[in-house]
């Protein structure tokens, strides 16, 4: 059994790992228990009761946090040329599209977003399985596919996130850094869990949201009371 570092013990100490905390007590214990050089992200997971291998209980969506990601979101948006300057004046980090069509086949993804026009979706098509396993694919579902370029790059770089359950039935999501206040941290949790409540399949039988937990980069786990959460929620 390796040793703990001088870290994880000052982390052990500060918190009970057996113990389900309420949100904003999570949100501050992760603050606390962070010892990153740099300023570490803080993500939330969320177990659902869940069969993600059935169509109806696939729970995706997107959500704008208040407070952003803080994150420095990089937007790729592939568009005509009528539309180029409507993304660039909202914000967009590149906009064209056969060059960077090109680009993405030679191995570049360098970005965090991409948002195209249904237009040029038949081109985009073509990279899907590159865009696909980085999760880089534009989705109507998620807004990023739409003829309102300049709204949807404004969302992103204003803190929209997409998110999805994954292969084991958790969803997790960057909602923060932990230069963030606790009380930033926990409202950021509290709306990307609102939107997941509210994405319930109505097939579903049994506990929907059965755990979640907030971490740092390289922090340990903190069990949040599911309870308080979802009663806060509603």
């Amino acid at each position: 059994m390796s040793k703990l570092t001088k870290n994880q013990k000052m982390a052990a100490a500060k918190f009970d790992a057996t113990k389900e905390y309420k949100l904003a007590e999570a949100c501050d214990i992760v603050k606390d228990i962070t010892f990153t050089k740099f300023d570490a992200s803080v993500e939330l997971s969320v177990n659902l009761g869940v069969d993600p291998r059935k169509a109806n209980q696939m729970v995706r969506g997107v959500v704008t946090l208040p407070h952003g990601t803080g994150k420095q979101t990089r937007v790729l948006v592939l568009c005509t040329p009528d539309k180029e300057n409507e993304a660039k004046e909202a914000g967009a980090d590149y906009v064209g599209l056969d060059e960077f069509i090109e680009k993405i086949k030679g191995g570049w993804t360098d970005v965090d977003v991409i948002i195209c026009t249904p237009s040029v979706m038949a081109k985009v098509g073509a990279i899907g399985r590159i865009l696909g396993p980085r999760g880089l694919m534009p989705n109507p579902k998620t807004g990023t596919v739409t003829m309102e370029v300049g709204t949807a790059v404004k969302e992103v770089k204003a803190g929209k996130i997409d998110f999805k359950v994954d292969k084991t039935g958790i969803v997790h999501a960057a909602i923060g850094k932990v230069s963030f206040t606790g009380a930033q941290i926990c409202e950021n949790a509290q709306e990307l869990i609102s939107a997941i409540l509210k994405l319930k399949p109505q097939t579903l039988k049994g506990t929907y949201m059965k755990g979640v937990s907030i971490c740092s980069t390289m922090s340990p786990g903190i069990h949040v009371d599911v309870k308080s959460v979802v009663n806060s929620a509603e």
